[in-house]
């Protein structure tokens, strides 16, 4: 499965979910990464500064990292050739205020929100994909 490119249908059917914990941003030098694998990194990017890891906050002791994170991720499967989703839900949050922080995997795209205001963000996401839904049903 591609995944969905249909903006009213991810919209609608984004179901975004709360991770358990806070997470943090933490640049480790590319040559160290093999020994910081093993803190259980969610996500990690390579760029020319170093290895930026997102990691549980738990895992984090010694690092240099940013402040604690919500990751919230829309469960559904959205394709990473649609257009539209990522400016739709931060225009939601930008509304509230929230500063978002986005990572598309192959499956799922997750944002990550500072940590006061992750259920905030969670319920303008339920609002933004309700409203979706509401419009798709007249």
């Amino acid at each position: 499965m591609s995944g969905i490119t249909d903006l009213d249908e991810l919209l609608a059917t984004m179901e975004p979910a709360l991770a358990d914990g806070a997470f943090v941003y933490a640049c480790v030098p590319a040559g160290d990464l093999e020994g910081h694998l093993s803190r259980g990194p969610v996500g990690l990017f390579r760029e020319a500064e170093g290895v930026t890891l997102i990691l549980p906050a738990e895992a984090a002791e010694g690092l240099a990292a940013s402040p604690p994170m919500r990751m919230i991720t829309l469960t559904v499967h959205s394709s990473l050739e649609a257009v539209g989703l990522t400016a739709a839900f931060a225009t939601a949050l930008t509304t509230e205020g929230i500063s978002a922080n986005v990572v598309a995997g192959y499956h799922h795209d997750h944002i990550f929100v500072p940590e006061r205001d992750g259920e905030r963000a969670l319920e303008t996401l339920r609002v933004l994909s309700r409203a979706a839904r509401e419009k798709g049903d007249r």
